[in-house]
C-alpha cells in the first residue's frame, strides 16, 4: 500500500496549537450534562468530550447536540478543547465531525479521531474538516487533529499517521484496545501484566514517542482505571513522564492534580534550567568570550546542554512555574 503524501488542501500547521499544554487530558462523556459541567471547573490542561466509549449507541445521536451547547454556551477557559469522535469503522464518524464542527467549531481546538490504523484516515478526516470549514467561513486548517493508537497495525503504521497532516497535534496511546488486540493477559487496563518482569509497555510506548517527536508533534499516555489508586496512577503516570511523554488521560478529578505535578518539571530542575540559558547566552556572547563551552559552578555547559535546558524550561513556562533565582555575570 502506498503512503499518502500529507494533505495538501490548504490546511496549515499550527506550532502554538502543538505546544498547548496537555498535562492532564480528562475525558467528559458527551451525554452526560452534569459531567460536562463540572469538568469546566476543574484544574485540567485539556478536556475531550467523548462521543465514543463513553456514549451508549443509542445516545450518541442527542450527545453531539448536546456537546455542541456546552461548548458555545460553557466556560472553558486555559483548556484546550477536544472532541473525541467514532472511527472510522462506524456509521457514526462522518456526522459526528459535521454535527460538532459546524455547531461548535469556532469553540473547538481539535478532533480526536480513535483506532487510527493508517494514514489514510487521518488524510480522510483533514479533508472532511477543510471541507466544513471552507462551507462554514472558518480559518482553513485552524483545527487540530488528535490520532489515538489503539491496536498493532496502528502502531506499526504510527511515523506515517504521524505525518499523515500538518493538522495532527498529539499521537495518543490507547492502552484498553491495544491490550485486547494483542492479546495481552490482563485486565487492568494500564497495569503490567502478570508473568512478564520488565514494562510490557516499554515499546508501545517509545515507538509512539519517536514517531510523535520525528514529526514535531506530542505524544500523550492513555488512562489508568483504577481510578480511586492515585498513587499507583503517578507509578504509570512517571514512567511515560520519564521517557519523555507530555501528558496523560485522567478519567476521574483526583487524577488531575497528580497528572498535572508528574508531567511538570520540579521547582528546583526549572530554575536550573533558565539559569543554564540564561548562562550559555552569556558566555556565547561578545562580553561573555565567545565561548562554545563553559562551567556553570561545577557543570560544563555547551549547545547541547541549552537544547535540553529549552526543554524543561519549556515545560516548567507552560506549567505556569516562576524563576526563584536569575544569573548573575561572574566578576572579572
Amino acid at each position: 500500500m502506498t503512503t499518502p503524501a500529507p494533505a495538501t488542501n490548504g490546511s496549515a500547521a499550527h506550532p502554538a496549537g502543538r505546544l498547548r499544554p496537555r498535562r492532564s487530558c480528562l475525558a467528559v462523556p458527551g451525554s452526560n450534562p452534569r459531567f460536562l459541567e463540572k469538568a469546566q471547573g476543574l484544574p485540567a490542561d485539556q478536556v475531550f468530550l467523548d462521543l465514543e466509549d463513553a456514549c451508549a449507541p443509542l445516545a450518541k445521536p442527542e450527545a453531539r447536540h448536546t456537546i455542541v451547547k456546552f461548548l458555545n454556551e460553557g466556560d472553558w477557559t486555559g483548556k484546550t478543547r477536544v472532541v473525541r469522535v467514532n472511527d472510522w469503522t462506524t456509521e457514526w464518524t462522518y456526522r459526528d465531525v459535521v454535527t460538532v464542527v459546524e455547531g461548535a467549531g469556532a469553540n473547538l481546538d481539535c478532533i480526536m479521531l480513535p483506532k487510527v490504523q493508517n494514514a489514510e484516515q487521518i488524510v480522510a478526516l483533514d479533508l472532511l474538516l477543510t471541507q466544513i470549514e471552507k462551507t462554514m467561513g472558518f480559518e482553513v486548517g485552524r483545527l487540530g487533529i488528535e490520532a489515538q493508537i489503539e491496536n498493532a497495525r496502528g502502531l506499526n503504521n504510527v511515523n506515517e499517521i504521524a505525518a499523515a497532516s500538518p493538522r495532527v497535534e498529539t499521537i495518543v496511546f490507547g492502552p484498553a484496545d491495544f491490550m485486547a488486540s494483542i492479546n495481552m493477559k490482563s485486565l487492568v487496563v494500564g497495569e503490567q501484566p502478570p508473568g512478564y518482569p520488565a514494562d510490557a509497555y516499554h515499546y508501545i510506548l517509545m515507538k509512539i514517542l519517536m514517531a510523535a517527536r520525528a514529526n514535531d508533534v506530542q505524544a500523550i499516555d492513555g488512562p489508568y482505571l483504577q481510578i480511586r489508586d492515585v498513587d499507583a496512577f503517578r507509578e504509570v503516570a512517571g514512567r511515560a513522564a520519564a521517557l519523555g511523554f507530555d501528558g496523560k488521560w485522567v478519567l476521574h478529578p483526583g487524577q488531575v492534580d497528580a497528572a498535572n505535578e508528574v508531567f511538570s518539571p520540579s521547582q528546583e530542575d526549572y530554575d536550573h534550567a533558565e539559569l543554564i540559558l540564561d548562562a550559555y547566552d552569556y558566555y556565547t556572547s561578545e562580553a561573555g568570550g565567545k565561548k562554545g563551552s563553559a562551567m556553570l559552578g561545577d557543570e560544563m555547559i555547551d549547545e547541547a546542554s541549552r537544547k535540553m535546558a529549552l526543554v524543561i524550561a519549556g515545560k516548567g513556562r507552560a506549567a505556569g512555574l516562576r524563576r526563584t533565582g536569575s544569573f548573575e555575570i561572574p566578576e572579572g
